[in-house]
C-alpha cells in the first residue's frame, strides 16, 4: 500500500486527538490495562481489517478494529478519541509500517499492550508466516495451525481452478501492481512486470505494453484508472483488504473468481 500519501493530514489530525484523549487521562480505559484476558484470551486491537483477519486466522477471538472498512486508504484515517481510549483495554495492537498513527495511539493511553508490526502482503508464504508469528505470541498456536490446513487446501483448489482456466492451456502474461502480486502468483500466470505505487510514467507505459500482457492486476485501493487502455489487456481489480467478517480466505476467493472471469473473455 502507499507509504506517504495522506500522512500530512493523518498525523496533524492524530494530534488534535491526541491533546484530547491526554486531557482525559486515563479514565475512559478504566474498564481494563493492556495484558489483562477476557477468558483466558488474549484482548488485540487491530489497525485495519486486513491485521485483523491475520489476528483471527492465528486464534484470536477478541479483535477490534478501528479504521472502518468504508475508509478506502488506511493511511488517511484520522483517529478519534475513542480509538485511541479503545488501545487501553488491548494486550497486543497490530499495525503496518504504513500507518503513521498506530504507535502514537499506543502512547497516547499509556497502554501496555504490545506494539505488533504486521507485514500486510497477501503472497500466501507471507501469510502463513504472520499466523505462525501471532499464533506464538498470542499463544494459540493450534488454532493457527488449523487454519494453515485448511488455507493451504484452499489455495492449492483455487490454484488449480485458475491454472484449468488458462487461455488456450498457457500461463496468461501478466502486469501487476506492486501490491498484488500476490494475485499473480496464485493463478501462475507469467508476471512480466509491475507499477506502482507512484504514478505510471509513459515511459513505464509503453515498456509495460510491449509485454503485451493479456491481463493487468490493479489495486482497487490505490487504482489510478485504466493502466494500458490501448493495448487489448483485460484490467482485473484486486482488493487486498478483508471484509468485516475478518476472514482471509474471501480475498483469495474473490480475485480468482475476478481472474477466471478476465481470462474466460480474453
Amino acid at each position: 500500500m502507499a507509504r506517504t500519501r495522506g500522512r500530512s493530514s493523518s498525523l496533524l489530525a492524530l494530534s488534535a486527538a491526541l491533546a484530547l484523549v491526554a486531557g482525559c487521562g486515563n479514565d475512559a480505559s478504566s474498564s481494563g490495562d493492556g495484558g489483562d484476558k477476557h477468558d483466558g484470551q488474549p484482548v488485540v486491537i487491530v489497525t485495519t481489517t486486513w491485521e485483523g483477519a491475520l489476528a483471527k486466522a492465528a486464534g484470536a477471538e477478541d479483535v477490534k478494529v478501528i479504521v472502518p472498512q468504508s475508509v478506502q486508504h488506511a493511511p488517511d484515517y484520522d483517529p478519534k478519541p475513542s480509538d485511541l481510549a479503545a488501545v487501553a483495554g488491548a494486550d497486543f495492537v497490530l499495525y503496518a509500517s504504513f500507518e503513521p498513527y498506530a504507535g502514537k495511539i499506543k502512547e497516547a493511553v499509556g497502554s501496555k499492550a504490545e506494539l505488533v508490526e504486521v507485514n500486510l502482503d497477501n503472497d500466501a508464504d507471507k501469510v502463513e508466516a504472520e499466523v505462525a508469528k501471532l499464533g506464538k505470541l498470542f499463544g494459540t498456536e493450534g488454532a493457527a495451525a488449523k487454519w494453515k490446513t485448511t488455507f493451504d487446501s484452499e489455495y492449492a483448489k483455487l490454484s488449480k481452478d485458475l491454472k484449468a482456466k488458462w487461455p488456450g492451456g498457457k500461463s496468461p502474461v501478466v502486469v501487476s501492481q506492486v501490491f498484488t502480486t500476490w494475485a499473480a502468483k496464485l493463478a501462475g500466470a507469467n508476471l512480466v512486470g509491475t507499477y506502482g505505487p507512484e504514478a505510471v510514467t509513459p515511459a513505464q507505459l509503453a515498456k509495460l505494453g510491449k509485454k503485451k500482457p493479456a491481463l493487468v492486476l490493479d489495486n482497487a485501493h490505490m487504482s489510478t484508472g485504466t493502466v494500458l487502455p490501448d493495448s487489448g489487456a483485460k484490467q482485473v481489480e484486486i482488493v487486498n483488504y478483508p471484509g468485516e467478517e475478518l476472514d482471509l480466505l474471501p480475498v483469495y476467493r474473490n480475485a480468482a473468481t475476478a481472474m477466471k472471469e478476465a481470462m474466460s473473455t480474453s
